[in-house]
């Protein structure tokens, strides 16, 4: 999400530091671009208006033209502007002070993704706040909704309240809050029914559900690739039955991102979850300040640390660096690395949170890095004996022909892979022989090929 924007914006801050002093007709110029960007990013008009009107009364004031790095200036009070719009930080946190179940109400129209997000939220509490989650379907209407809900409750190991039949939203919401309280359950999120569009039933429906169980977050689960839709419909959900904070879905398909900058400005509320692919760990808690940070090019570190510590196992990763240390990576290690790294969304999830990445993106999509390939690589070294994995010199042409036969591969796939690991294993035996105080010493230079033989 946010690439086309993050683009538009990076190039016009490049132009912007190549000018050195700014005048006030510089910041003018600033100014229309980044009105058109955001225009062309699908934002609300009244929305870019008040964004334009904002970074233009602080981007012309002394401090910027007079500053020694104007251009920088301009980045951090659009950067500032952008958190604003989005919602602070702590805005986004859900709100679990409340007499236990706590209960999250989740809304939006069908085919929004609310039954799937219902169940990714189910498991983001469990795993992360370790809280004891109770799941209840009160669409009545979509054929097999409540056995959705059942099954990917069974996928996330939390609790679905089981199917009454011919009972009404009103009551199963009734019947579930009475179960959360005398089981025990912390959380009690209900998936409301939605409709294909907005109408006068689905909102009595939900005013009812609302009115019967007193949530304390009432969640709209919005399709990021509505667009404009998307606003109409916050703005109804709010008006109508208030709503306490947004879900965007389908992040990952949609590169213009104006629904989430438009939405929380068009309701007054924040934007709190945004899920990033169909599986079930794919939902991100939205933080304004790294969103901005990945609009502007400065990357989220935070974001890939969490990443990396919720998806490697620590263990492993430790036994690794032992390994490496010894110089005695095989194989079957570098099958590891490539599965963590699918894990973290591949090559394009771990670098999209780089700073600085957009200015390679182009050398980057020109270089067609395939995420396939690490599926297709994982294959081959599957497709191994142990004894070949362990040590790859026994791999002649035969024993290549078979492995690419059963892997689906090609032998010059397998080629590339050999290689590939023959680099890795010559670097760490480098490493191992240079020790710590070498390699301060020498640099990283000195692990590139040839690189001992330069320091002399």
């Amino acid at each position: 999400m946010f690439d086309g924007l993050g683009n538009r914006f990076n190039d016009l801050f490049d132009r912007l530091r190549r000018h050195g002093a700014l005048t006030e007709a510089d910041v003018d110029a600033a100014m229309r671009e980044i009105r058109v960007a955001l225009l062309e990013a699908d934002v609300a008009l009244p929305v870019v208006k008040q964004f334009v009107d904002g970074v233009r009364a602080k981007a012309v004031g002394q401090d910027v033209l007079r500053s020694v790095s104007p251009a920088q200036m301009v980045v951090k009070i659009v950067h500032d502007h952008l958190v604003e719009t989005l919602g602070s930080d702590s805005a986004g946190a859900l709100n679990l002070n409340a007499v236990p179940p706590v209960v999250v109400m989740m809304v939006g129209l069908q085919g929004s993704g609310k039954t799937t997000t219902s169940a990714k939220l189910a498991r983001l509490l469990k795993e992360r706040e370790k809280r004891k989650v109770l799941l209840a379907s009160l669409d009545v209407n979509r054929p097999a909704a409540q056995e959705q809900l059942a099954i990917l409750a069974k996928q996330v190991n939390v609790t679905s309240l089981p199917v009454v039949a011919l009972e009404r939203p009103v009551a199963i919401a009734k019947r579930a809050l009475d179960v959360g309280r005398r089981e025990g359950y912390d959380v009690l999120i209900l998936d409301t029914a939605g409709r294909l569009h907005i109408d006068e039933m689905l909102m009595q429906e939900v005013a009812a559900v609302r009115d019967a169980t007193q949530p304390t977050e009432t969640l709209l689960v919005a399709d990021a690739l509505t667009g404009q839709d998307a606003v109409n419909l916050a703005k109804s959900f709010a008006e109508r039955v208030g709503i306490t904070g947004i879900v965007l879905t389908r992040v990952d398909g949609d590169s213009r991102g104006g629904a989430a900058l438009s939405m929380r400005a068009v309701t007054g509320q924040p934007i709190k979850f945004m899920g990033t692919g169909e599986k079930l760990d794919a939902l991100e808690a939205f933080q304004a300040s790294r969103i901005a940070g990945r609009i502007l090019g400065m990357g989220d570190v935070v974001g890939l640390v969490e990443k990396a510590a919720e998806n490697i196992d620590r263990e492993e990763a430790e036994k690794l660096a032992k390994k490496m240390q010894k110089g005695s990576f095989d194989l079957d290690d570098l099958a590891g690395q490539l599965k963590q790294i699918r894990k973290m969304g591949g090559m394009g999830g771990i670098m999209g949170m780089l700073p600085g990445i957009n200015k390679v993106k182009k050398q980057l999509s020109e270089a067609k890095i395939d995420e396939s390939m690490l599926k297709r690589q994982e294959a081959i070294i599957s497709s191994m004996t142990k004894t070949e994995k362990r040590n790859p010199k026994v791999l002649d042409a035969s024993r290549r022909r078979r492995i690419a036969a059963g892997s689906g591969t090609s032998v010059p796939e397998i080629n590339r892979l050999l290689k590939q690991y023959q680099d890795m294993a010559d670097m760490m035996k480098r490493m191992n022989k240079l020790g710590q105080k070498g390699l301060q010493r020498h640099g990283i230079q000195a692990l590139l090929p040839g690189g001992g033989r330069q320091q002399h």
